[in-house]
Protein backbone atom coordinates (compact mmCIF):
# COMPACT_ATOMS: atom_id res chain seq x y z
CA UNK A 1 0.00 0.00 0.00
CA UNK A 2 1.27 3.51 -0.65
CA UNK A 3 2.30 5.90 1.81
CA UNK A 4 -0.68 8.28 0.51
CA UNK A 5 -2.94 5.80 0.15
CA UNK A 6 -2.35 4.80 3.91
CA UNK A 7 -2.86 8.06 5.25
CA UNK A 8 -6.81 8.35 3.68
CA UNK A 9 -9.33 7.11 6.31
CA UNK A 10 -11.42 4.22 5.06
CA UNK A 11 -14.80 5.34 3.66
CA UNK A 12 -16.76 3.67 6.42
CA UNK A 13 -15.23 6.07 8.91
CA UNK A 14 -15.17 9.11 6.33
CA UNK A 15 -16.90 11.43 8.41
CA UNK A 16 -15.16 14.74 8.21
CA UNK A 17 -15.57 15.42 4.67
CA UNK A 18 -15.67 18.88 5.24
CA UNK A 19 -12.54 18.97 7.23
CA UNK A 20 -10.48 18.13 4.00
CA UNK A 21 -7.91 20.96 3.89
CA UNK A 22 -7.34 19.97 8.22
CA UNK A 23 -4.41 17.67 9.04
CA UNK A 24 -5.06 14.20 8.79
CA UNK A 25 -4.27 13.60 12.42
CA UNK A 26 -6.75 15.86 13.44
CA UNK A 27 -9.32 14.23 11.24
CA UNK A 28 -8.44 11.01 12.84
CA UNK A 29 -8.49 12.84 16.02
CA UNK A 30 -12.32 13.98 15.01
CA UNK A 31 -13.13 10.30 14.64
CA UNK A 32 -11.92 9.63 17.78
CA UNK A 33 -14.01 11.91 19.50
CA UNK A 34 -17.43 10.87 17.44
CA UNK A 35 -16.75 7.11 18.60
CA UNK A 36 -15.84 8.44 22.37
CA UNK A 37 -19.08 10.53 21.98
CA UNK A 38 -21.22 7.48 20.59
CA UNK A 39 -19.60 5.35 24.09
CA UNK A 40 -17.86 2.73 22.11
CA UNK A 41 -15.23 2.65 24.20
CA UNK A 42 -16.87 3.83 27.95
CA UNK A 43 -15.08 5.60 30.46
CA UNK A 44 -12.11 4.02 32.43
CA UNK A 45 -12.12 1.48 29.27
CA UNK A 46 -8.92 0.52 27.19
CA UNK A 47 -9.01 1.79 23.65
CA UNK A 48 -7.82 -0.43 20.43
CA UNK A 49 -4.10 -0.61 19.92
CA UNK A 50 -2.50 2.09 17.39
CA UNK A 51 -2.25 -0.81 14.78
CA UNK A 52 -5.98 -1.40 15.03
CA UNK A 53 -6.81 2.17 14.88
CA UNK A 54 -4.63 2.69 12.02
CA UNK A 55 -5.89 -0.72 9.91
CA UNK A 56 -9.32 1.07 10.74
CA UNK A 57 -8.96 4.30 9.67
CA UNK A 58 -6.70 3.07 6.45
CA UNK A 59 -3.50 5.64 7.82
CA UNK A 60 -0.70 5.27 9.15
CA UNK A 61 0.57 4.46 12.80
CA UNK A 62 2.40 7.83 13.17
CA UNK A 63 -0.93 9.75 12.24
CA UNK A 64 -3.01 8.10 14.99
CA UNK A 65 -0.18 8.47 17.24
CA UNK A 66 -0.61 12.27 17.12
CA UNK A 67 -4.22 12.11 17.06
CA UNK A 68 -3.91 10.28 20.65
CA UNK A 69 -1.13 12.36 21.62
CA UNK A 70 -3.56 15.50 21.58
CA UNK A 71 -6.35 13.56 23.30
CA UNK A 72 -3.99 12.63 25.97
CA UNK A 73 -3.32 16.04 26.21
CA UNK A 74 -6.86 17.03 26.55
CA UNK A 75 -6.93 14.86 29.57
CA UNK A 76 -9.63 12.68 27.32
CA UNK A 77 -7.21 9.16 27.04
CA UNK A 78 -4.91 8.51 29.19
CA UNK A 79 -1.60 6.45 28.34
CA UNK A 80 -0.25 3.87 30.85
CA UNK A 81 2.65 2.16 30.46
CA UNK A 82 2.67 -1.47 29.15
CA UNK A 83 -1.17 -1.29 29.39
CA UNK A 84 -2.22 0.49 26.84
CA UNK A 85 -4.28 3.63 26.35
CA UNK A 86 -7.63 4.40 28.35
CA UNK A 87 -10.76 6.32 28.19
CA UNK A 88 -10.42 9.25 30.99
CA UNK A 89 -12.82 8.51 33.93
CA UNK A 90 -13.32 11.24 37.00
CA UNK A 91 -12.95 8.00 39.27
CA UNK A 92 -9.51 8.65 38.52
CA UNK A 93 -7.69 11.09 40.82
CA UNK A 94 -5.48 12.79 38.14
CA UNK A 95 -9.21 13.93 36.70
CA UNK A 96 -11.15 14.28 39.21
CA UNK A 97 -10.06 17.19 39.94
CA UNK A 98 -9.08 18.46 36.94
CA UNK A 99 -11.58 21.40 36.90
CA UNK A 100 -11.08 22.73 40.38
CA UNK A 101 -8.23 25.18 40.93
CA UNK A 102 -8.18 26.10 43.91
CA UNK A 103 -4.83 25.44 46.14
CA UNK A 104 -3.95 25.82 49.87
CA UNK A 105 -1.52 28.81 50.39
CA UNK A 106 0.66 26.78 52.35
CA UNK A 107 0.81 23.62 49.93
CA UNK A 108 -0.64 21.73 52.17
CA UNK A 109 -3.03 19.02 51.44
CA UNK A 110 -6.52 19.69 52.69
CA UNK A 111 -9.18 17.54 53.89
CA UNK A 112 -12.74 17.80 51.67
CA UNK A 113 -16.18 17.42 52.42
CA UNK A 114 -19.51 18.17 50.89
CA UNK A 115 -22.92 19.53 51.96
CA UNK A 116 -26.38 18.67 50.17
CA UNK A 117 -28.13 22.29 50.65
CA UNK A 118 -30.54 21.64 48.28
CA UNK A 119 -31.46 20.00 44.86
CA UNK A 120 -34.70 20.68 43.31
CA UNK A 121 -36.10 20.67 39.62
CA UNK A 122 -37.14 24.33 37.60
CA UNK A 123 -37.88 26.13 34.81
CA UNK A 124 -34.70 27.39 33.51
CA UNK A 125 -34.58 30.96 34.01
CA UNK A 126 -33.59 32.53 31.12
CA UNK A 127 -29.74 33.16 31.59
CA UNK A 128 -29.33 29.35 32.55
CA UNK A 129 -31.21 28.38 29.66
CA UNK A 130 -28.96 30.28 27.39
CA UNK A 131 -25.45 29.23 28.67
CA UNK A 132 -27.07 25.55 28.40
CA UNK A 133 -28.69 25.70 25.01
CA UNK A 134 -31.93 24.84 26.03
CA UNK A 135 -35.47 26.35 25.06
CA UNK A 136 -36.70 28.87 27.56
CA UNK A 137 -39.64 26.19 28.55
CA UNK A 138 -37.15 23.26 30.02
CA UNK A 139 -36.50 22.23 33.55
CA UNK A 140 -33.14 22.65 34.70
CA UNK A 141 -32.14 20.65 38.28
CA UNK A 142 -30.35 23.00 40.35
CA UNK A 143 -28.24 21.58 42.85
CA UNK A 144 -26.94 24.24 45.75
CA UNK A 145 -23.85 22.93 48.13
CA UNK A 146 -21.55 24.09 50.02
CA UNK A 147 -17.49 22.51 50.14
CA UNK A 148 -15.27 22.59 53.15
CA UNK A 149 -11.34 22.08 53.67
CA UNK A 150 -10.60 20.79 56.72
CA UNK A 151 -13.91 21.14 58.21
CA UNK A 152 -13.58 25.00 57.24
CA UNK A 153 -16.42 26.90 54.67
CA UNK A 154 -14.59 27.70 51.68
CA UNK A 155 -16.73 26.94 48.41
CA UNK A 156 -20.38 27.69 48.20
CA UNK A 157 -21.60 26.28 44.91
CA UNK A 158 -24.64 27.03 42.63
CA UNK A 159 -25.43 24.05 39.67
CA UNK A 160 -27.65 23.68 36.99
CA UNK A 161 -27.72 20.70 35.08
CA UNK A 162 -30.46 20.25 31.36
CA UNK A 163 -33.84 17.91 33.58
CA UNK A 164 -33.98 16.51 30.45
CA UNK A 165 -30.42 14.11 31.25
CA UNK A 166 -30.46 14.08 34.59
CA UNK A 167 -33.96 12.92 35.12
CA UNK A 168 -33.43 10.75 38.05
CA UNK A 169 -30.97 13.06 40.20
CA UNK A 170 -32.56 14.16 43.55
CA UNK A 171 -31.51 15.08 47.02
CA UNK A 172 -31.97 11.38 48.16
CA UNK A 173 -29.67 10.17 45.63
CA UNK A 174 -27.05 12.62 46.08
CA UNK A 175 -27.52 12.40 49.58
CA UNK A 176 -26.67 8.22 49.07
CA UNK A 177 -23.61 9.24 46.60
CA UNK A 178 -20.12 9.81 48.60
CA UNK A 179 -17.95 10.59 45.33
CA UNK A 180 -16.97 13.76 43.39
CA UNK A 181 -20.41 14.62 41.34
CA UNK A 182 -18.63 14.27 37.49
CA UNK A 183 -18.13 10.61 38.66
CA UNK A 184 -21.77 10.35 39.37
CA UNK A 185 -22.54 12.50 35.89
CA UNK A 186 -20.39 9.86 33.94
CA UNK A 187 -21.38 6.54 35.76
CA UNK A 188 -25.40 7.30 36.39
CA UNK A 189 -26.19 9.65 33.58
CA UNK A 190 -23.24 8.68 31.17
CA UNK A 191 -22.16 12.25 30.77
CA UNK A 192 -18.49 13.04 30.81
CA UNK A 193 -17.40 16.26 31.34
CA UNK A 194 -14.42 16.97 29.15
CA UNK A 195 -13.53 20.38 28.78
CA UNK A 196 -14.65 23.82 30.36
CA UNK A 197 -14.81 27.82 30.24
CA UNK A 198 -14.47 30.11 33.44
CA UNK A 199 -15.22 33.94 34.08
CA UNK A 200 -14.30 34.82 37.32
CA UNK A 201 -14.63 38.47 39.47
CA UNK A 202 -14.51 39.68 42.67
CA UNK A 203 -17.91 39.95 44.39
CA UNK A 204 -18.85 40.56 48.30
CA UNK A 205 -20.77 38.48 49.99
CA UNK A 206 -24.35 38.86 50.79
CA UNK A 207 -25.94 38.14 54.49
CA UNK A 208 -27.06 34.86 53.08
CA UNK A 209 -24.04 33.59 51.81
CA UNK A 210 -22.04 35.15 54.61
CA UNK A 211 -23.85 32.61 56.99
CA UNK A 212 -23.31 30.06 55.06
CA UNK A 213 -19.55 30.41 54.57
CA UNK A 214 -19.36 31.48 57.97
CA UNK A 215 -18.02 34.88 57.21
CA UNK A 216 -19.15 38.52 57.55
CA UNK A 217 -21.75 40.08 55.29
CA UNK A 218 -19.66 41.87 52.47
CA UNK A 219 -16.57 39.98 52.64
CA UNK A 220 -14.37 39.68 49.67
CA UNK A 221 -15.45 36.41 47.63
CA UNK A 222 -13.93 34.55 44.23
CA UNK A 223 -16.76 34.25 41.90
CA UNK A 224 -16.33 31.61 39.14
CA UNK A 225 -19.05 31.15 36.85
CA UNK A 226 -18.03 28.05 34.69
CA UNK A 227 -20.03 26.12 32.11
CA UNK A 228 -18.60 22.77 31.47
CA UNK A 229 -19.32 20.51 27.84
CA UNK A 230 -19.62 16.91 27.22
CA UNK A 231 -18.06 15.40 23.79
CA UNK A 232 -19.54 17.40 20.74
CA UNK A 233 -19.17 20.81 22.74
CA UNK A 234 -22.40 20.31 24.15
CA UNK A 235 -22.87 22.31 27.39
CA UNK A 236 -23.85 20.18 30.54
CA UNK A 237 -23.77 21.85 33.17
CA UNK A 238 -23.39 25.52 34.24
CA UNK A 239 -21.69 25.83 37.99
CA UNK A 240 -21.63 29.24 39.43
CA UNK A 241 -19.24 29.01 42.50
CA UNK A 242 -18.88 31.63 45.51
CA UNK A 243 -14.70 30.93 46.67
CA UNK A 244 -13.28 31.85 50.14
CA UNK A 245 -9.32 32.97 49.72
CA UNK A 246 -8.60 33.64 52.87
CA UNK A 247 -6.37 30.56 52.94
CA UNK A 248 -6.53 29.41 49.15
CA UNK A 249 -5.54 31.23 45.98
CA UNK A 250 -7.11 30.45 42.26
CA UNK A 251 -3.91 28.70 40.18
CA UNK A 252 -4.31 27.89 36.06
CA UNK A 253 -1.10 26.59 34.23
CA UNK A 254 -0.87 28.58 30.82
CA UNK A 255 0.74 26.92 28.15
Amino acid sequence: MSSAAADTPAEPDRAVTGAAYSPLYQQIKGLLLQSLDRGEWKPGEVIPSEFELAARFNVSQGTVRKAIDELAADNLLIRRQGKGTFVATHHEAKVRFRFLRLAPDDGHSTVSSSQLIDCRRVKAPIDVARLLDLPGSDAVVNVRRLLSFDNEPTILDDIWLPGSVFKGLTTESLTRYKGPLYALFESEYGVSMVRAEEKIKAVAATSSQAELLKIDAASPLLQVERVSFTYGDRPMELRRGLYLTSRFHYRNSLN
